[in-house]
């Protein structure tokens, strides 16, 4: 498994995460201006959050989700040790020694030496 050292901190937002499932019917609009993979997706429930537009059947208006998505973020520490399971639009889904998951900016992290050998 690969694992990175936390660069800098992380928190997460202040809001519920939000899910999308294959065939979710979502409402999309403007683009991050930081991130301008991730799109603002309104769910049939009404609640928001920022998605890669990838996930999605437009770019824009209304659209469907192709995948699952979760968009849970990952407080984390710097020199914070994490074990990566995958990456997607320059986020990773990180894992802490607690086992708590959730996603962390590629660019927070910095890539570790597999013969590092550093659990987390």
């Amino acid at each position: 498994m690969q694992h990175a050292r936390v660069v800098v901190a992380h928190r997460a937002p202040d809001r519920p995460p939000v899910r999308v499932a294959p065939g979710d019917a979502v409402l999309l609009g403007k683009r991050d201006t930081d991130w301008p993979e991730f799109v603002w997706a309104t769910i049939a429930e009404g609640h928001e959050g920022w998605m890669p537009v990838q996930l999605f059947d437009s770019e824009h208006g209304p659209a469907k989700a192709l995948g699952e998505y979760d968009t849970r973020e990952l407080d984390a520490q710097a020199d914070e040790i994490l074990k990566l399971h995958y990456e997607l639009a320059q986020w990773w889904w990180a894992e802490n020694a607690l086992g708590h998951q959730g996603w962390i900016p590629a660019r927070a992290l910095e890539i570790l030496d597999d013969d590092d050998g550093e659990d987390a």
